[in-house]
């Protein structure tokens, strides 16, 4: 019999988890409790925000169902191994769609997790090669958590950088948001001894260190860390205006590209086109355009218009045509 409640409430919350209706006879034998003590458990649970659906009769039971609020969830050992191996595969290669949100629930649960769980995420991650559809270099899942721990605790952090001409320095700086552009993740930060905003390239990071002091958050300049970062590397960079038009309606291709390539605009039911300001290299632009799976013209700029048309004859001739 567990006559610690606490922790008869952990396991009645385990296993109301679990799928599946429970009697309430077999959640007594389980807990080793009477039925009036699981009413009372049940009781207890539902007060603290964890919506315990009860049917009647002789088959009724207890189960745990969808509410209004995420309520905090229990997991057993092979459960947090699977989800931190999965969040670390995405993290670590910056994925399109595994944004700040997901390195912040990584960061908050390998902050718990037992050194023998530890370990075991580490010899699966490393006995496995993931296939990600980001082109950027990968990352330290552990750079990207101790990044995500200090954004959301306003701590400062230090780290060591290399710059793209290979200078390295040492930066202390109050961290505002991870960004993933789907290629990389990017640091939007104030940088304490050059008193100004920076962005950094998160796999030129090394050796990152929570101060422990904490700040209060200074005010970005463009609101938006994302609109700063883009703002960043258009400075830094040579842009240029490409148009393409899609055989596809506007829908299907917006929901077949990244937010950041730019947003189609229907010219008929049947066709859209894109619009937008870039600073990446034609040839990976070109591979990107092509993957929505449908026909697309390239108008301009005449640069991408010839790698488009190069690249297709390559691809003809390592088909044997």
């Amino acid at each position: 019999m567990t006559t610690d409640t606490p922790a008869r409430l952990l396991q009645l919350l385990s296993l109301l988890q679990t799928p599946r209706e429970w009697p309430g006879g077999e959640l007594a034998d389980r807990l080793g409790v009477s039925r009036r003590t699981v009413r009372r458990d049940i009781d207890r649970l539902r007060e603290l925000g964890y919506p315990v659906q009860a049917t009647l009769g002789s088959d009724g039971g207890y189960r745990l169902v969808a509410g209004k609020a995420m309520p905090p969830l229990v997991l057993d050992d092979e459960e947090a191994v699977a989800i931190a191996v999965g969040l670390r595969a995405g993290a670590g290669h910056a994925v399109e769609g595994v944004d700040e949100a997901s390195v912040r629930a990584l960061a908050k649960l390998e902050q718990v997790l037992p050194s023998r769980l530890r370990h075991r995420v580490a010899t699966l991650q490393a006995a496995t090669t993931p296939l990600t559809s980001g082109d950027g270099a990968s990352i330290a899942p552990e750079t990207l958590t101790v990044m995500a721990s200090t954004v959301a605790g306003q701590e400062r952090l230090r780290f060591a950088y290399r710059a793209k001409d290979g200078t390295e320095s040492r930066r202390l700086t109050e961290p505002y948001r991870l960004v993933s552009t789907g290629q990389r993740w990017y640091l939007v930060a104030y940088d304490l001894d050059r008193e100004d905003w920076r962005t950094f390239r998160v796999d030129r990071v090394s050796q990152p260190f929570a101060t422990g002091s904490r700040f209060t958050p200074r005010e970005l300049p463009t609101g938006s860390a994302a609109e700063y970062l883009r703002q960043s590397m258009y400075r830094r960079q040579e842009t240029y205006e490409y148009v393409v038009t899609f055989a596809a309606p506007a829908d299907a291709i917006a929901a077949r590209i990244p937010a950041w390539l730019g947003t189609p605009e229907p010219l008929d039911a049947d066709t859209c086109r894109l619009r937008a300001t870039t600073g990446d290299a034609v040839h990976w632009l070109a591979v990107r355009l092509a993957m929505p799976g449908c026909e697309f013209t390239v108008q301009e700029p005449e640069e991408l218009v010839r790698y488009v048309r190069e690249l297709g004859e390559r691809l003809t001739r390592a088909g044997g045509a």
